[in-house]
């Protein structure tokens, strides 16, 4: 069993306190122990980085986006040992972690950008002889939190911006399975970046706390359940810190009658399923409109739900892997038996399963629901597994009204060929990310994440232009030399054209 440690200034660090075990979820086996970080070991990540910062801060964007290039070779050349790690500490299928990477480098490609995405704004003449402009300049050391459910991709929608904008950027990714984090954090080092401008540091509560109360550490990225991203910002803010904390999700599929259903079947599947679930993206309510598209739906999903390919995730041609844990597998089966005894209709059971040479991993099967109405827990809260929900209404009208009412407004689609129908969602809808047929309307990398109401605390979503402006400070300057002739009057009026 090895030890995984902490990447501080370009070396290898370990943290002789506290640590916890990683599992492989496939097996239930313990395959490596990782230190959790002491408040001294967040110091000395803090300390190197604002060793490094001014310095990294005065190197020129087209150099930082060169170090950019270099990493986006590094990860598309070492993309099979990233997706095995995932794999091995995450569950997810070999084809989903490398699907993961890729969306991770579109954002490294963005961050190649940075001479442009960082060019101010510039006025001559705003007055006689006063030229004004404006600039972005980086906050300084800023960090980021990222969850289990994407290990690769998570990271990377953070630190690449972060550290081209000229921030020095200290990460604290999930315990649970932190190897391809790691691995990609050393690539980064091996693609030129200086020591000190990036390092990981392994740690649960204590280590947040700890960049929460840190006076040197600017600003804060989350990406986790609700009741995490609220403390985090709630803590971190009134200690004047920027902070974009990304929560949960419910989100909704609407299907209308004039739906191709064979193809929202298929999205369906891959959109509740996939990643078993763990995605907070993932569809889990599909709503019908009318009991024709309901009961059409229930038919053709349920031969694919129990056909579902589940296995290790390091083999090959699966459609879900394990959970990540014994707890999670536990509680989504808390959440199945709580919907039973709501009175929901439990159409396909997923509990029970054992795989063939595994029969110790954290495996769960698809689970489908029909008949679920508002007032139920699993309707209500994130589950976080592969469960569907069905719910009935009678109206577009009711779908909406039912998505609008929840507390959650991270992301929904619509599956309809009605360009009205569509149009008025994509208008009224009180959720931050929309798909028209689209199951999975993350946004690409030149556009920016974030959901609305109680998925998002904070004033700008993850990556793109909204990251832009999160991880740099305006400044406006306004600049005037006077010709050397001439000779003006004090002016005691507020100045103006």
């Amino acid at each position: 069993m090895s030890l995984i440690q902490h990447l501080i200034n370009g070396e290898m660090v370990n943290d002789s306190g506290r640590s916890a075990d990683v599992y492989n979820p496939s097996t239930g086996q313990v395959i490596h122990q990782v230190p959790l970080a002491s408040r001294e070991t967040i110091q000395q990540a803090i300390d190197a980085a604002k060793a490094a910062f001014p310095a990294w801060r005065n190197t020129p964007p087209a150099k930082r986006a060169q170090v950019m290039f270099r990493f986006k070779q590094l990860l598309e050349q070492n993309e099979a040992r990233i997706s095995q790690l995932i794999s091995e500490e995450h569950g997810k299928t070999l084809e989903d972690a490398a699907g993961e990477l890729k969306r991770g480098i579109e954002n490294v490609e963005y961050a190649c950008s940075a001479p442009e995405i960082l060019k101010g704004e510039y006025s001559r003449n705003v007055g006689p002889n006063i030229d004004a402009w404006s600039d972005f300049q980086p906050l300084g050391v800023v960090a980021g939190i990222t969850p289990f459910n994407f290990p690769a991709m998570v990271p990377l929608w953070m630190y690449p911006l972060a550290i081209v904008c000229g921030n020095c950027f200290i990460l604290k990714p999930s315990e649970r399975d932190p190897s391809s984090t790691l691995l990609i954090a050393q690539l980064l080092q091996e693609a030129g970046l200086p020591k000190g401008v990036l390092s990981v540091v392994h740690g649960d509560k204590g280590a947040v706390d700890a960049l929460i109360e840190a006076p040197e550490v600017k600003a804060l990225s989350f990406v986790g359940s609700t009741p995490i991203a609220e403390y985090i910002y709630s803590e971190a803010t009134k200690r004047g810190k920027r902070v974009q904390a990304l929560g949960g999700a419910k989100n909704h599929a609407v299907l209308m009658p004039d739906a191709d259903l064979d193809n929202a079947v298929s999205a369906l599947m891959g959109a509740a399923y996939g990643s078993c679930g763990e995605r907070c993206m993932a569809i889990s309510v599909a709503v019908c409109v009318g009991d024709q598209v309901a009961d059409a739906l229930i038919a053709k999903l349920v031969p694919q739900v129990k056909a579902l390919k589940i296995g290790a995730g390091t083999s090959c041609g699966l459609d879900m892997g394990p959970l990540v844990t014994g707890q999670a597998r536990e509680k989504v089966s808390g959440y199945i038996e709580d919907g039973v005894t709501a009175g929901a209709q439990l159409v396909v059971d997923g509990r029970g399963l054992s795989i063939a040479g595994h029969e110790e991993g954290f495996f769960l099967g698809g689970s489908l629901f029909d008949r679920v109405t508002p007032e139920m827990r699993i309707y209500k809260e994130e589950i976080f597994g592969p469960v569907l929900c069905v719910v009935r209404v009678n109206s577009l009208e009711a779908a909406m009204q039912l998505i609008n009412d929840h507390e959650y407004g991270n992301g929904t689609c619509i599956f309809t060929r009605d360009g009205e129908a569509a149009r008025l969602f994509c208008d009224e809808i009180e959720v931050g990310m929309v798909g028209v047929n689209v199951p999975l309307p993350v946004p690409v990398a030149y556009h920016s994440f974030g959901g609305w109401k109680r998925s998002l605390f904070g004033d700008l979503h993850a990556y793109g232009p909204d990251g832009v402006r999160f991880y740099t400070r305006r400044k406006a300057i306004t600049q005037r030399w006077p010709q050397r002739a001439s000779h003006e009057a004090s002016q005691f009026a507020f100045p103006s054209l």
